[in-house]
C-alpha cells in the first residue's frame, strides 16, 4: 500500500502535530484509514479555513456510505465527498484526497462512455484521458491512496499511469505498512497472499482474538455467521462473481445455491453493507471493497479451482459473470490476476474473523489440507499410515532422542502424557523425515469422526499441550464425561473451538466445542459448558498422520 502526494500539500502536513503525521504514515486503506483521512481533512481545514477540499471516492456504494459519515462529523458535510466527475464543479480544489485510487477508471469497459468522453473533451483530452487526469487538472494538491493489488477489473487505470506519477521528482511517497483493519495482523495478510499464490501449506500462528476458519459444509458456516451477526452485527457473506444476477430483474428468483441453501445477490449497489437484510444476501467485490466488517464469509465461487498438477489456482472464464470485469481481457492470465485480486481484497474485509468456503472439489481438498494443520492423504497412502511403528527395545531407547512414547488412547491412565517410568512405556521410532522432539508422542486414531483429516486406524504424531491458544487446533482432549462413540468416554480427538463471553470485566469461556471433521453426518459436536469446563484437559495437539515407507 502506498500514498502519494504533491510537494506543496506535504509542506502543510509537515507542519501538523507529530502524532497526526505518524497516523498518516502508519495507516492503511480501510474504514480506520477513512478516520485518519477525515482527521487529515479537518487539520488542513483548520490551517487553511478558506480552502476548497474534496474527498474523492470512485465506487458508488462506498461513496454513499461516506457521505453519511461526513454528515455526522462536525465541521464537515456530505458535499465534500465527490465522484471523480464531480471535481469539474466550479473553481479548482485546493486539495483532493483520493481514497481507493486503484479504482479510478479509464475509458474502457464502462457503461457511461458518453459522459466520460465529454469530461475528457472539457480538458482537451482524447479517449486516453482518465479520471486520474481529471483529478490532476481540477485540483492544486492531491493525496492518492493506492494499492495495485486491489485493482479488480480492466476499467481500472493501468498501474503504469500511477508509477509515472509516483516517480515524478515533485511527488512525496509514503509506504503504509500496517494492516490496521485485521486483528490477524501482518501474518494474516501475508498468509492471504501466499494462499492465493499456492505458496503455503499451513496457516500461521494468529492472535487469539482473530478467528480464521475453513468450512466444507456451507450450512455450518451460515449457522456460525448468524451467531456472530446476532452478537455484534456487520457480518456478511461475499462471493466471487460466478453466478448470474437473475434476481436483479425478478426478486422471486434465487441466484446462488450452496449445499442446499439458496441466496440472492445484493439487492442494492449503494451502501449494501448497511442495507436491510444484507446479512441474508451475498455481496460481491463492488459492494464490499473499501468497507470493514466484523466477520466476513468468503465464498470461492465456481469460476476458481485448484490444479494439483501445476499447484496453481485456475480460472474458468465461462463461469465468471462480471461482463465489465472480463470483456476486453483476452489473456486468461490477466483475467486471473483481476480475480485473484478480488479474493485478496475480500479476504481482508474481516476485522475479527474470516470464514472460508470453496465450491469446487479440488479447491475444497486443497483448502482442507492447508486448514487441517496436517496432511491430506490419498487412498494410496492409507496402508502406509495404518502400518504400526517399529517398537524399539528399551535398552536401545534414548527418550526423545531416537524415540517417542506410544500411547493407547483406549486404555490410557489419568497420567496420560506424563513422563511416567520410562520402562513402563513402549517407545517407537519416527519416520526418517520427522525429527524427534521433546514432548512428542504417537497414538493410533480409531474411528471415522475425523476422517476428513485422519483416516481410521492412522498412527498420528501429537505434541504435548503446554499452553497457548488452542482455537482451531485438532486436540486430544480428556474429560470424565465425554460421550465419544469412537472412544467410549474419557478421551476424544476433535477440532477445538472456544466461544467466549466478553464483558467490561474481561472474558470467560461460554462454551468449548469439540468438532468432528467427518464425511459421516452422524458425528455431532461435543459442547461443554459451565461446570463441564472444569473437568476438561487438553493433552495433546495433532501434528500429522505418520507414514512409514
Amino acid at each position: 500500500m502506498s500514498a502519494v502526494a504533491t510537494k506543496d500539500i506535504f509542506k502543510a502536513i509537515e507542519e501538523m502535530s507529530s502524532n497526526m503525521k505518524e497516523n498518516i504514515l502508519e495507516s492503511c486503506v480501510s474504514s480506520e484509514d477513512d478516520i485518519y483521512e477525515i482527521q487529515l481533512i479537518r487539520n488542513y481545514q483548520q490551517k487553511f479555513p478558506k480552502a476548497k477540499i474534496g474527498f474523492v471516492v470512485a465506487m458508488t456504494s462506498l461513496r454513499e456510505t461516506l457521505k453519511n459519515v461526513f454528515t455526522l462529523v462536525p465541521g464537515l458535510n456530505k458535499n465534500m465527498v465527490v465522484a471523480p466527475s464531480e471535481t469539474f464543479n466550479g473553481d479548482k480544489y485546493d486539495l483532493l484526497i483520493v481514497d481507493e485510487s486503484h479504482r479510478l477508471r479509464q475509458y474502457k469497459n464502462i457503461s457511461w462512455r458518453g459522459v466520460f468522453k465529454q469530461n475528457n473533451l472539457k480538458l482537451g483530452l482524447d479517449d486516453t484521458g482518465t479520471e486520474l487526469d481529471w483529478i490532476m487538472n481540477n485540483s492544486k494538491n492531491q493525496i492518492f491512496f493506492y494499492d495495485a493489488s486491489q485493482s479488480v477489473k480492466p476499467s481500472d487505470i493501468d498501474e503504469s499511469r500511477f508509477l509515472k506519477l509516483f516517480n515524478l521528482p515533485t511527488t512525496k511517497k509514503l509506504a503504509l505498512k500496517t494492516q490496521m483493519r485485521s486483528k490477524g495482523g501482518a501474518d494474516f495478510i501475508s498468509f492471504v497472499s501466499k494462499l492465493l499464490l499456492c505458496e503455503t501449506s499451513a496457516i500461521p500462528e494468529l492472535p487469539e482474538e482473530f478467528e480464521l476458519n475453513y468450512y466444507s459444509d456451507f450450512n455450518k458456516l451460515y449457522e456460525d455467521l448468524k451467531i456472530k451477526e446476532n452478537e455484534m452485527g456487520l457480518c456478511r457473506m461475499v462471493a466471487g462473481y460466478s453466478w448470474p444476477w437473475v434476481s436483479d430483474k425478478d426478486k422471486t428468483k434465487f441466484d446462488i445455491e450452496l449445499d442446499g441453501l439458496e441466496f440472492q445477490w445484493n439487492h442494492t449497489a449503494k451502501d449494501w453493507i448497511n442495507s436491510p437484510l444484507s446479512n441474508e444476501q451475498i455481496g460481491c467485490i463492488h459492494t464490499t471493497q473499501g468497507y470493514d466488517l466484523n466477520y466476513v464469509a468468503v465464498i470461492f465461487g465456481r469460476e476458481i479451482d485448484y490444479n494439483p498438477q501445476t499447484n496453481k489456482l485456475e480460472i474458468n472464464r465461462k463461469l465468471y459473470f462480471d461482463k465489465n470485469g472480463k470483456n476486453g481481457v483476452k489473456n486468461d492470465e490477466d483475467l486471473a490476476k483481476y480475480i485473484l485480486n478480488i479474493y485478496k481484497t475480500i479476504l481482508c474485509r474481516g476485522i475479527r474473523g474470516v470464514y472460508i468456503y470453496a465450491c469446487n472439489e479440488q479447491l475444497k481438498k486443497h483448502f482442507t489440507k492447508i486448514f487441517s494443520k496436517g496432511d491430506i492423504l490419498t487412498s494410496n497412502d492409507i496402508t502406509q499410515i495404518k502400518r504400526a511403528p517399529r517398537i524399539i527395545p528399551f535398552e536401545h531407547v534414548k527418550p526423545y532422542v531416537n524415540a517417542v512414547p506410544l500411547y493407547d488412547i483406549k486404555i490410557a491412565a489419568s497420567n496420560f502424557t506424563d513422563p511416567q517410568i520410562h520402562q513402563e512405556l513402549q517407545w517407537v521410532e519416527l519416520p526418517m523425515n520427522v525429527a524427534v522432539k521433546n514432548g512428542y508422542f504417537v497414538a493410533q486414531v480409531i474411528g471415522e469422526s475425523m476422517n476428513k483429516i485422519i483416516p481410521n486406524g492412522s498412527y498420528c504424531l501429537f505434541k504435548e499441550y503446554t499452553g497457548g491458544s488452542r482455537n482451531g487446533e485438532i486436540v486430544l482432549a480428556q474429560h470424565l464425561d465425554l460421550q465419544d462413540p469412537d472412544y467410549s468416554g474419557r478421551y476424544t480427538i476433535k477440532e477445538y473451538e472456544s466461544r467466549k463471553n466478553v464483558t467490561e470485566e474481561g472474558w470467560r469461556h461460554e462454551s468449548i466445542v469439540l468438532k468432528p471433521l467427518s464425511y459421516e453426518k452422524h458425528y455431532k459436536e461435543i459442547i461443554l459448558q459451565d461446570e463441564d469446563l472444569i473437568h476438561l484437559s487438553i493433552r495433546g495437539l495433532f501434528v500429522m498422520a505418520l507414514s512409514w515407507e
